[in-house]
């Protein structure tokens, strides 16, 4: 039962709302305050939006509730309408300690017309091991069923030395892992002088800290620069694990969804990677996408095992309104969300066999509360048969695979 006291903040959707989450509970102090940062990606991430929303009216009776994130970005009346909401502030003003010292309703500018760098750069969070570190925002490409540059604007870059600096101090106050994280990562350095790209952030990460374990979320296979695939393959630091946005696995779907890959590419690039070092390989996926018919489904299916995809996102796909997606012939939703399922199935089969070949080895575990969870390098789940502090990594032996994660003995 949440404390009448305080704030709580409630996020969802991406890593990025994650670390900003954090900022704005900075920013709120010691408020009796319910903070909903939200997600739009789906029409179910809206939907998940309006649930928390009532669910933490009726926790929380008395407590002013602001809903903030991209649905209060993309859509602020309707929110603003909810007899549970007291204010609503955009992702435009989110991390603006002015905005949360005002008193209007509703706070929202034009996303589109935001150009400064990215506006915060996140700490850890207290009680947490991993730290996430936003070092981009926004996104300049249009994909025909993405309504997230509505609500992050356009491509932003946080300064090489800041981030370098935030991440020192990470690792001084304690913190296992740092984790990058943008709305469109592998766009980092666009818009700052001399251009400088992904690769080269993190080199300098590595060159002028002591971080221990450095991870990246989501990337697009598009984008990787050849300094960042060098370093993915070659660099112990960083964690073996890399999550690609393939979102399908045919390529008449992948030009309709206007990406700038095609299933070959997807391929050679997991194929280099994989050769190089044993790493585990996300993707997102999108079923039922207008216009996909059986055998394309087929191809995304079969996807999965030639890309060895062992962590996956998959997501039925949804119109959003405005989107070039929306006014296409659309599949029917029952045959999206079994073509999903499908989908799911065989991620969870590839997940499954990944997880047991582990079984016998050791690792290094990032340990998470309560002490006795964690993850591998490869981001595989592992409970801990005896507990060790929070923050600390442990060797462990991987002794067996049991329901969705595996059991560890620290040595």
């Amino acid at each position: 039962m949440p404390s009448p006291y305080g704030p709580t903040i409630i996020t969802l959707g991406c890593r990025l709302n994650i670390a900003e989450s954090e900022a704005i509970r900075a920013i709120v102090g010691v408020r009796d305050m319910v903070v909903v940062n939200s997600c739009a990606v789906t029409n179910d991430a809206v939907a998940g939006t309006r649930r928390a929303i009532r669910r933490a009216r009726r926790e929380r009776p008395l407590a002013e509730l602001v809903v903030t994130g991209c649905a209060a970005q993309i859509d602020p009346d309707s929110f603003a309408a909810m007899p549970e909401v007291s204010r609503v502030i955009g992702n435009s003003d989110k991390l603006n300690p002015a905005a949360w010292g005002s008193a209007d309703p509703v706070i929202v500018r034009d996303i589109g017309r935001i150009l400064d760098t990215a506006p915060q750069l996140a700490g850890g969070f207290d009680g947490q091991t991993r730290a996430f570190v936003e070092v981009q925002n926004g996104c300049d490409h249009r994909c025909t069923f993405c309504a997230i540059p509505a609500g992050r604007g356009p491509s932003r870059s946080a300064d090489i030395g800041a981030i370098v600096a935030q991440v020192a101090s990470l690792v001084a106050a304690g913190h296992g892992e740092v984790v990058l994280t943008g709305v469109d990562l592998s766009s980092y350095g666009d818009d700052l002088a001399g251009v400088p790209r992904l690769g080269d952030l993190v080199e300098a990460i590595l060159m002028r800290t002591t971080v221990r374990r450095l991870r990246l979320s989501s990337l697009d296979p598009a984008n990787i620069d050849g300094k960042l695939l060098e370093l993915l393959i070659s660099e112990p630091r960083i964690m073996p694990h890399v999550h690609l946005s393939f979102q399908a696995g045919d390529d008449m779907v992948l030009k309709r969804m206007k990406r700038r890959h095609l299933r070959a590419d997807a391929v050679r690039l997991v194929e280099r990677l994989k050769a190089a070092r044993d790493i585990a390989i996300g993707a997102d996926l999108i079923a039922g996408f207008p216009t996909e018919d059986d055998a394309m489904a087929a191809n995304s299916l079969s996807l999965i095992d030639a890309c060895d995809i062992v962590h996956a996102h998959i997501f039925p796909y949804s119109p959003r309104a405005r989107t070039p997606a929306a006014r296409m012939p659309q599949v029917p939703p029952p045959v999206a969300k079994a073509r999903a399922e499908r989908l799911r199935a065989a991620a969870a089969r590839r997940h499954a066999a990944w997880a047991a070949s582990l079984v016998g080895s050791e690792s290094d575990i990032l340990v998470e509360r309560p002490g006795t969870r964690g993850h591998t390098p490869g981001f595989a789940d592992v409970t801990l048969l005896s507990p060790s502090p929070p923050g600390t990594i442990v060797r462990a032996r991987l002794t067996r695979y049991e329901g969705d994660r595996l059991i560890g003995m620290p040595l």
